[in-house]
């Protein structure tokens, strides 16, 4: 049993942990506990939930089993609670690593009545022989960590996580403790239900945390940008996360390259490298993690200043928990996430063998992602909705980009009461993408089989686009005029405060969402600057008459010299000599060499005219390009091997394929397309199409292909002009 008498809680605190006061609800969840209730803790990282079982534990009868879904996790904990006192044998951890005898040695402690905290995993907590000795002994509480795994709408669902309640019932039942830094409503009554806790008291601490600043940014040049960036915080802490372990090492050694103090952190690495890497950043001898997610869960460093986001989360959880490692000393966090839908859809490809169920729950978890990046209004206020809490805009303090570059706002009455006129007309909850289709008009086969399109409020909203109406539906739901439903997560209905609007409306200011794909924003990632931020239109214009003397001087279209993609990033970044003109997109070592003295000496010397500041003298060093499928590709052209069939043996579609033809085109490198076009495109129309793209100002694909769309395939015109570019300029 639980010792609940004569205890002095803050002396324990002192004496153990050296502490004077219990932070927010620690005390009250600790008693709670003490007196032998189920306690739920809802606390953002950082808040202290580890305080919560460790306390506890350390002054009742008995061993706390700790459940806890990660090795290292579990690893640095146990060396954690050792630290405080001189008995090691006080925490054990309980999994797979363990050899034999160590499992003996821990089981001797445990019956000793000398360890008082045991972590485990899940899976090692329902083997039989477990089990069976865990019923042999005294057991003073469960406490089940990063509780929200049990949920398939968790960002880290684990399915072992759903058969702790019956185990916990087989080896005894006594109160059981669950702690989540990230749960939405649906989580937390999914863990509840799950854990057969319905009697349990509560403690939900605000998510809100005031000293980090939201940021999200289009996904354009984005290697540069976090170069950039970084170079801004010298010698402060930060991490960098990357969806893959390739994309880990080249940013890392991209990094390692600009003069960064770098390292790279994923799960593919040894074991050795990367506790050594991990040791590296925890001790401040490099400033900079590059890791997968694979990295910081558990990591108590409070003095991490930024959190990059190279990709976007997968989930929001996701995001608030990776963010939630910045600035937990209540220090300054800078959280600056890059964003691009195109990293969506990979992600959505990447869930095509997934079960239908999972499928579905992913792609509305990456759905709340998108409508985060994409809203313009308080992205605090949008995030701590996510998570069940209310939060008023003004309190934000100009610490997310939204609210310090605030975006005109338009009365929204008229667009919300079509609305709610559309909701209560279907008779029913939808969820948002059926709302928007029923507002524009468009019938989708869920539409047809509720027979949504022949209702007179069908199409009343088609002025307006799709974007638009998620942006009006999504702020109604963060102003509590709409509400989503728990058992069906996504399902929409009319909130009390909403069927009050129908009745007493009055208006309301609403922002139009971000547009990514269509915005062209330079802004600097943190500051404005004179130079390497907004596009120097005057040095655009001079480029490209410099490219267009050039093109005369070869005899060869502008475009074949650079595109002007390149000349603007370009008239960006400054770039004043050839090994800084040849890490600009599209330019490369082949081009630099050929094409280039005459830009870069323009523009050195208009820098020197105009006095601009390039930002650090910022110019990035590129690493040599290590892309597997551009070497291939290379490879394959050199040894005539026909390239639908070599696309085909690497899983990618054709299009894309020739996507990467091109960029190594563009670069200045030479492809000899002779062997695999010679056969598909006769000689004369080969010949009539150099003349459309030498006489065409930017060798758009579409005046090729207005001439012969119907002869060839767009892929077929696509590599012809491949071959032109390669032919002509490389």
């Amino acid at each position: 049993m639980l010792q609940t008498e004569d205890i002095t809680l803050h002396k324990h605190l002192k004496s153990i942990f050296g502490f004077d006061h219990f932070k927010g609800r620690q005390e009250e969840i600790i008693q709670n506990l003490l007196n032998g209730n189920d306690t739920f803790v809802i606390m953002p990282t950082g808040g202290g939930k580890s305080m919560c079982y460790q306390l506890p534990a350390l002054i009742s009868e008995g061993t706390a089993i700790i459940v806890s879904p990660l090795i290292a996790l579990m690893k640095n904990q146990v060396d954690s609670i050792r630290g405080y006192g001189d008995i090691d044998d006080v925490a054990h951890f309980f999994n797979s690593s363990l050899s034999k005898s160590e499992r003996d040695k821990v089981k001797e402690d445990i019956v000793k009545g000398v360890t008082k905290l045991l972590y485990v995993a899940p899976e090692s907590l329902t083997k039989e022989e477990n089990v069976q000795f865990l019923q042999s002994i005294c057991i003073s509480f469960f406490a089940i960590d990063e509780a929200h795994c049990i949920s398939e709408w968790g960002h880290d669902f684990r399915p072992e996580y759903r058969r702790l309640r019956p185990i916990i019932e087989e080896i005894d039942r006594v109160p059981i403790i669950a702690l989540t830094a990230t749960a939405t409503p649906k989580v937390q009554h999914d863990i509840l239900k799950n854990l057969g806790m319905s009697e349990a008291t509560i403690y939900k601490d605000s998510f809100n945390r005031p000293n980090l600043y939201y940021e999200i940014r289009p996904k354009r040049n984005v290697n540069k940008e976090i170069i950039r960036f970084v170079k801004t915080q010298a010698g402060k802490s930060g991490i960098v996360y990357c969806q893959s372990r390739k994309k880990v090492e080249e940013l890392a050694e991209m990094l390692q390259v600009n003069g960064i103090s770098a390292v790279p952190y994923h799960a593919g690495m040894d074991a050795k490298t990367r506790a050594k890497n991990q040791d590296l950043f925890l001790m401040q001898d490099v400033d900079v993690i590059v890791a997968t997610i694979a990295f910081g869960m558990g990591i108590d460093k409070p003095d991490i200043r930024y959190i990059i986001h190279h990709d976007i989360p997968k989930s929001l959880e996701s995001y608030y928990q990776e963010t939630g490692r910045a600035g937990r000393d209540g220090g300054e966090g800078r959280c600056v996430a890059f964003y691009a839908y195109e990293d969506i859809s990979k992600l959505e490809k990447l869930l095509s063998g997934k079960p239908i169920a999972e499928q579905e729950i992913n792609k509305l978890l990456m759905q709340e992602v998108v409508s985060f990046a994409e809203t313009s209004s308080c992205r605090r206020k949008a995030l701590l909705h996510y998570f069940g809490e209310s939060f008023e805009e003004e309190d934000c303090n100009d610490m997310c980009d939204n609210c310090a570059h605030p975006r005109e706002r338009f009365d929204a009455k008229d667009y919300l009461l079509l609305l709610l006129e559309v909701m209560n007309e279907l008779k029913g909850k939808f969820k948002s993408p059926h709302l928007v289709a029923v507002l524009t008009g468009k019938e989708t086969n869920a539409v047809r089989q509720y027979k949504h399109h022949t209702l007179e409020i069908f199409g009343k909203g088609n002025d307006e686009d799709e974007r638009f109406w998620q942006a009006i539906i999504r702020q109604a739901l963060v102003n509590n005029l709409l509400s989503k439903e728990i058992e069906n997560y996504g399902t929409l209905f009319i909130s009390e405060k909403g069927l009050e609007y129908m009745t007493n409306p009055e208006s309301i200011l609403f922002t139009r969402d971000h547009d990514f794909e269509a915005e062209e924003e330079n802004d600097d990632i943190i500051t404005k600057q004179k130079g390497g931020g907004a596009l120097d239109e005057t040095l655009v214009s001079m480029l490209k008459d410099l490219r267009k003397q050039t093109a005369k001087k070869f005899n060869l279209p502008p475009f074949v010299i650079f595109q002007d993609p390149s000349l603007e990033e370009m008239a960006t970044q400054y770039p004043v000599n050839l090994d800084e003109l040849k890490n600009i997109s599209g330019v490369g070592e082949g081009k630099a060499l050929k094409y280039g003295k005459p830009f870069a000496e323009m523009i050195a010397k208009y820098v020197e005219e105009h006095e601009i500041e390039r930002p650090f003298d910022f110019a990035v060093k590129s690493v040599a390009n290590k892309s597997a499928m551009k070497v291939a590709i290379i490879q394959a052209i050199d040894r005539k091997l026909p390239l639908h069939e070599f696309a085909k043996s690497k899983g990618v579609e054709m299009s894309e394929f020739i996507h990467e033809m091109e960029s190594i085109v563009s670069s200045g490198t030479k492809l000899e397309l002779g062997y695999y076009l010679n056969p598909l495109v006769e000689k004369e129309d080969q010949e009539d199409i150099y003349e459309i793209l030498r006489n065409s100002e930017k060798g758009a694909i579409d005046e090729v292909m207005e001439e012969y769309d119907d002869v060839y395939n767009e892929n077929e015109l696509r590599l012809m002009r491949i071959k032109f570019i390669s032919d002509m300029g490389n």
